[in-house]
C-alpha cells in the first residue's frame, strides 16, 4: 500500500500526513508529518517535550512503549492534558530484551497508527546489530501501514553510542532546545532534517505550558 492517494484531477500522488496539533507548525510542514515517517524528537529531560507526544497520541490509534516509567504513570500524565485518549495502549518494554519486545509491537502495527518509544535509550544501548535490525524493520512496517513512529531521544551527557544511528535513520528530526534565563524559559524547535519535505532554515519559538503555542511576539534570532 502506498503512502498517499492519487489526485485524479492532476494525476499526482497526494501524501497523507499526521497533524502535529499546532496549526502554525503544521502549516510550515505542509500539513504535518508524512505517513511512513520515522521521527526522532530530541529534548532535554527537564523540558516540556512530552507535550508533543501528548498532541500526537490524541490524534490517532497509538502503541506507546515506555522504556522507563510504568504504563499507569504515563497514561495518567497523558490524560492530565486531556480528558480522554481513544485507542491508546501503553506497554513497558522488557528490560531484559527491549529490542525483541519492541519488534513484536512493531510487527503488530495496524493501518494509519502511531508508535511512540519513550525514551528510545534502552534500544540504543542494545547490541548494534539488533538495534540496526529494529530500525530497518520499523521503517519497512511504517511504509506498509502508512503509520508514523516517534522516538523520544533525551539529550544529556551520557548520550548512547548509537544515537547517531537513530538520527541518521530517521526521516525527520525535531530538536527542542530549552534555554533557562533568570526571568524566563525559552523554547526553540529546530527541524534540521525532513526527508518528506523541506527542512526549516530557522527555529520556531514556542511557549510550552499546558499546551504548545507558537510565539509570534518576538523575532527569532
Amino acid at each position: 500500500m502506498g503512502n498517499g492517494s492519487v489526485d485524479a484531477a492532476r494525476g499526482e500522488t497526494v501524501t497523507q500526513r499526521f497533524e502535529m496539533g499546532v496549526r502554525a507548525l503544521d502549516r510550515q510542514l505542509n500539513g504535518g508529518i508524512p505517513t511512513g515517517s520515522l521521527v526522532t524528537l530530541l529534548a532535554e529531560p527537564a523540558s516540556q517535550a512530552e507535550l508533543f507526544l501528548s498532541e500526537f497520541v490524541a490524534r490517532q490509534e497509538t502503541v506507546y512503549l515506555s522504556g522507563e516509567q510504568a504504563p499507569t504513570t504515563i497514561a495518567s500524565a497523558l490524560r492530565s492534558q486531556r480528558e480522554t485518549y481513544d485507542d491508546l495502549a501503553v506497554s513497558q518494554l522488557d528490560r531484559e530484551a527491549p529490542v525483541s519486545d519492541a519488534l513484536a509491537h512493531v510487527k503488530g502495527l495496524t493501518e494509519g497508527s502511531l508508535l511512540v518509544v519513550d525514551p528510545v535509550e534502552p534500544l540504543e544501548r542494545a547490541d548494534t546489530g539488533e538495534f540496526r535490525a529494529f530500525l530497518e524493520t520499523l521503517q519497512a512496517r511504517l511504509t506498509q501501514t502508512n503509520s508514523v513512529a516517534v522516538l523520544h531521544a533525551l539529550k544529556h551527557d551520557a548520550t548512547p553510542s548509537q544515537r547517531h544511528r537513530t538520527e541518521y535513520t530517521s526521516d525527520m528530526v525535531l530538536d527542542l532546545e530549552t534555554e533557562r534565563r533568570d526571568d524566563a524559559i525559552e523554547n526553540r524547535l529546530y527541524i534540521p532534517k525532513f526527508r518528506g519535505g523541506r527542512a526549516l532554515t530557522e527555529p520556531i519559538r514556542l511557549d510550552l505550558t499546558d499546551r504548545i503555542r507558537v510565539d509570534t511576539t518576538r523575532d527569532i534570532a
